[in-house]
């Protein structure tokens, strides 16, 4: 969308700006009160659930575990860090990716069709690591063309001691970078670009219900939850209407490719890249992929 094109007026002509321009923006009140009250207590009831569970468990789609649990966790300290497809087991889930002011405002910066494409919540419980390795999202899950938009709403208060999401701005604009080192598919670039890309990163925090909209070739990581609050984000992922998949989803539902916004116009649109097509996941999650880096 360009940025004098009409909107659902759910953001400014500066907030699409700057999108454009970094790569990345904040978004306050993403949900209602009310609907994020019902996420966090959703989340609340997995974690004690996952207490009774010494390994991955709960069944997707595909057959992969829907549930995914750190090395350390354990009954007493639960490590609960990954939920494959929430949007198949919860309400609010579904209601948040597909029918609140961020989808709106998912909308504005690449409608005015846009699809839904996967979900996944991502937890840091207090003393979890769960460090996330600097990689970009369209490695994962390339397309025709980038419009692609990571919506990630922060369930808990953000803070830079319990592992905030650091992205570097203007990223999105710069090469995809390789995420297969010694013929080996490692989730994550490598460790001279990350290094180069921490330097320089922008830490992203913020009160809980605010979500940071992040475009797919945004260079990103968080470092570990060394403190002693939750770090929990639900995660979706959206496309604009004429970006056509060219691997398979990673976190495939039964919600995959819903129209969630405008009409479709049953084109194609592509643009010109090369990137080195990603390995599909067989385990849990890309936890398990990024835990192969040296």
């Amino acid at each position: 969308m360009g940025l004098d094109e009409a909107s659902t007026g759910t953001l400014s002509k500066a907030q699409r700006e700057q999108f454009q321009t970094r790569g990345w923006l904040l978004l306050e009140d993403a949900v209602d009160p009310d609907l994020l009250d019902a996420l966090r207590r959703d989340m609340h009831g997995w974690i004690e659930q996952s207490r009774a569970h010494t390994d991955n468990y709960g069944s997707t789609i595909n057959g992969r575990p829907r549930f995914d649990l750190d090395p350390t966790h354990s009954a007493d300290h639960p490590g609960l860090r990954r939920v494959n497809a929430p949007v198949e087991i919860s309400e609010a889930h579904l209601r948040a990716a597909t029918d609140s002011r961020m989808v709106d405002a998912v909308a504005d910066l690449i409608g005015p069709a846009i699809r839904f494409h996967h979900s996944k919540t991502n937890a840091k419980l207090p003393h979890t690591r769960t460090p996330v390795r600097y990689h970009q999202d369209f490695a994962f899950t390339p397309h025709s063309n980038d419009d692609l938009v990571t919506v990630l709403l922060m369930l808990d208060e953000v803070t830079e001691q319990n592992g905030c999401l650091e992205v570097v701005d203007g990223s999105h604009r710069g090469p995809i970078h390789t995420l297969w080192h010694d013929q080996r598919f490692t989730g994550a670039v490598s460790e001279s670009v990350e290094r180069t890309a921490r330097s320089g990163a922008t830490r992203v925090v913020g009160p809980a219900g605010s979500a940071c909209l992040m475009h797919t070739r945004l260079l990103h990581g968080s470092a570990p939850n060394d403190s002693d609050l939750p770090r929990t984000l639900f995660i979706c992922v959206y496309s604009a209407a004429d970006a056509v998949p060219l691997s398979p989803n990673p976190m495939p539902s039964r919600f995959e490719g819903r129209l969630l916004r405008g009409r479709a116009s049953g084109r194609v649109r592509s643009q010109s890249f090369e990137l080195e097509l990603p390995e599909l996941l067989t385990g849990t999650s890309f936890f398990e992929q990024q835990a192969t880096v040296d």
